[in-house]
């Protein structure tokens, strides 16, 4: 079993960053981690993506050249960093994990935290 716990979203205005953390706890060696979002009435969908040794990513274009995935094994952390942020990027967002490789859908992850709401302002 794996625990995720987010934090770090909130208000933000158009143009701004928010750095979102996620800290895992039980069975997290050679977890892969990835970060998802949901806005009102949509589907959840693929953020970014985190091998467990840090060494590949993997990004939504949607956020590509503006977030950044990355990971402190010794702590257990997985960071979301988010620039140049806009108001498309109000929604939920959600850690998930998986010990096993392959892609990226909301079906390919194992375990999901309870998500934290980052909303960005025009």
């Amino acid at each position: 079993q794996v625990q995720l716990v987010e934090s770090g979203g909130g208000l933000v205005q158009a143009g701004g960053s928010l750095r979102l953390s996620c800290a895992a706890s039980g069975r997290t060696f050679s977890s892969h981690m990835g970060w998802f979002r949901q806005a009102p009435g949509k589907e959840r969908e693929f953020v970014a993506h985190i091998s467990w040794s840090g060494g590949s990513t993997y990004y939504a274009d949607s956020v590509k050249g503006r977030f950044t995935i990355s990971r402190d094994n010794a702590k257990n952390t997985v960071y979301l960093q988010m620039s140049s942020l806009k108001p498309e990027d109000t929604a939920v967002y959600y850690c998930a994990a998986k010990l096993h490789s392959g892609g990226y859908s909301v079906y390919e992850y194992d375990y999901w935290g309870q998500g934290t709401q980052v909303t960005v302002s025009s």
